[in-house]
């Protein structure tokens, strides 16, 4: 039962709320909200607003990952999203700062600070790139502190029926407000929380769960809160789906798993669920992509004892995993630990439709629980046996540095978040592994470069914390290896197109011996290859392996759209792709695509174009 403790302020009025808070803390405002769902956009933009208007009142935001609905600006886009539109992005209302500083136009008494950015997407927002605080996700709590955070600001879910021990939920972002709770008698200044009961928010359960008096002020809005944000899955390529079996293979029965966003992440959770229900189709598409033995010791039966995870970030191939029944080895009575979710709408879909049992078995904790082996660690340990830390990344080096979070020229992509947490985790527990991921190219108008680079002008992960890395060609395991060896594995993994520049890079550097030579085995890493190998098992490896709520035609043209989006940028590219169209005759599928996209009977100059570009990239092979 709760204890006898003060109540929060309760308001409806919004006004009021914003009126209160001024009252409790003064003019000068430092306002945290929390990293992805959890911001309450209807307190925040009412504070911004309030400032804007009033230069005496100084507002500092202090956050993370701000959610922002995607700008179009071609025509292809356009009519794809804007039937789809509110039902995927929710008529999520945004937030208000994020369009005033896109347009350079943030007052001078507001300052937005953020420790992580949407990726890719604030690269040239001056105002984004100076505010920028580079922090581990375990350590942004701190950050936080230091900069004299006043009033955090959340959307919570809140325990209509009574059916829970304790009446209000942090739900979707426990991740950090769990730990300030818990430290809010030692900060130095006072902390006010704020909550905006939310009411599709579900109840979720672990720290999460919170009792009345956590709270100073809630708010209660009369329109029951505004939609939610939610990301759609990203397509799923052939070389993702060959990483993903790779990776799959490397998680051993009664492990722990940690994964992460996006369409890797999506390909081994896919991967994971055939090998667990379907084993055999699992090992001959593997043995069809690398017929040589692995280099790592793998595991290809079905999960018999069953994995725990231990993830910052609850995504959807977690819940399709859970589902599945390969989730359920338990921790302290949760099959799943996680600090925060945003997801697809078949994510929110699929938890709001777990049963209770299934449900509860999904513990929401701070970051501190998942990513670090601090406070309770000889229990952490007992409880994180062969675990798998698995992240992205966007470049590596020869030597084994990954590039994940920024360029060359200091420009910040997105941020570290917890890849370090991960990483320095899987060094410290006896039989983890920290597995890094990317694809071996990528593609630039009409150039492909190559991913895997002999030196780079920005690292987020050092070379002497290199551990397995994975691409659609291979394993390489750099775990105390030397500087030679490390450089032959990872040749091993490169994109054969470019090996033997690299190799000459090396040699010119003294790092690996001037006679050595690629074995001809792993002189075939290219995408020809790789297609053939996979030809066979075209069909068992989807594009949205984990569903979707897009049609089946709205899903040919999304996947479409991700192909085309890195290459758009070429004249030559998008010249062949309209001259394929000339050649080649549009069959069912293709016209119920231009058909959605109102391109069947194109009446304009720009929709004969488009009608032949759709044509011809619909032709292209694997797209």
């Amino acid at each position: 039962m709760e204890s006898k403790q003060a109540m929060p302020e309760q308001f409806d009025n919004l006004d009021q709320v914003v009126d209160r808070i001024i009252e409790r803390v003064g003019n000068d405002i430092v306002l945290g909200l929390p990293l992805g769902l959890g911001k309450s956009c209807t307190i925040a933009n009412a504070l911004f607003q309030r400032a804007s208007s009033n230069p005496e009142l100084k507002l500092t935001i202090l956050t993370a990952l701000t959610l922002e609905s995607p700008a179009t600006t071609n025509l292809l886009a356009k009519r794809f999203l804007e039937p789809i539109a509110d039902n995927i992005f929710g008529r999520y209302p945004g937030l208000d700062y994020t369009k005033a500083a896109r347009a350079g136009k943030l007052p001078d008494n507001i300052q937005v600070r953020e420790f992580f950015l949407s990726p890719g997407k604030w690269l040239n927002v001056p105002s984004a790139q100076q505010n920028y605080i580079s922090v581990n996700y375990s350590h942004a709590i701190d950050a936080l502190i230091a900069a004299g955070m006043n009033v955090i600001t959340q959307i919570v879910a809140e325990d209509a029926n009574n059916k829970h021990d304790k009446p209000l939920s942090l739900s979707c972002n426990p991740d950090i407000t769990v730990d300030l709770l818990n430290r809010r008698k030692q900060l130095p200044a006072p902390l006010l929380m704020v909550g905006e009961v939310h009411s599709k928010l579900p109840y979720m359960v672990g720290d999460a769960a919170r009792e009345n008096h956590d709270f100073d002020i809630l708010f209660r809005p009369e329109d029951n809160g505004f939609e939610l944000f939610k990301i759609p899955l990203e397509p799923v390529f052939l070389r993702d789906h060959a990483i993903g079996m790779q990776v799959a293979a490397l998680v051993e029965d009664g492990g722990t798993l940690q994964i992460g966003i996006g369409a890797i992440g999506d390909a081994i959770c896919f991967n994971l669920n055939r090998r667990h229900q379907h084993p055999h189709d699992f090992q001959r598409a593997l043995r069809a992509l690398q017929p040589q033995p692995m280099p790592l010791e793998s595991s290809l039966e079905r999960f018999d004892k069953g994995l725990y995870a231990c993830t910052e970030m609850l995504v959807d191939g977690l819940l399709s995993l859970l589902e599945t029944g390969v989730l359920k080895r338990e921790v302290d009575g949760f099959a799943i630990h996680a600090g925060f979710f945003v997801g697809s709408p078949t994510f929110h879909q699929q938890l709001n439709n777990l049963p209770v049992h299934l449900r509860h078995k999904i513990g929401m904790m701070p970051v501190s629980y998942t990513n670090t082996l601090s406070g309770q660690e000889q229990k952490k340990r007992r409880a994180r046996t062969k675990a798998r830390f698995v992240n992205s990344t966007m470049m590596m080096t020869l030597q084994g540095a990954a590039v994940s979070d920024g360029l060359d020229d200091g420009r910040v992509v997105s941020g570290v978040g917890g890849q370090h947490d991960f990483i320095q985790q899987a060094h410290q527990l006896p039989d983890a592994r920290a597995i890094l991921t990317l694809p071996a190219t990528r593609t630039k108008g009409s150039e492909v470069r190559s991913n895997i680079v002999w030196s780079y002008g920005h690292t987020t992960i050092p070379r002497h914390l290199r551990d397995v890395v994975v691409t659609e060609y291979g394993i390489a395991d750099l775990r105390h290896q030397t500087d030679e060896e490390v450089i032959k594995r990872m040749l091993a993994i490169t994109d054969s197109r470019f090996q033997d520049e690299l190799l000459a890079q090396a040699k010119a550097a003294g790092k690996i011996d001037k006679e050595y030579q690629l074995p001809k085995s792993q002189r075939h890493n290219t995408p020809h290859r790789l297609e053939q190998a996979l030809r066979g098992f075209s069909k068992q490896l989807p594009k949205f392996p984990l569903g979707s709520t897009f049609t089946p035609t709205e899903q040919t043209i999304a996947a479409a759209l991700a192909y085309l989006s890195p290459r758009a940028s070429s004249k030559k590219v998008l010249l062949k792709l309209v001259w394929q169209g000339f050649s080649h005759k549009a069959d069912d599928t293709t016209i119920a695509v231009l058909e959605r996209l109102q391109l069947q009977q194109p009446k304009t100059m720009a929709e004969r174009f488009y009608r032949r570009l759709v044509i011809g990239l619909l032709a292209t092979e694997n797209f």
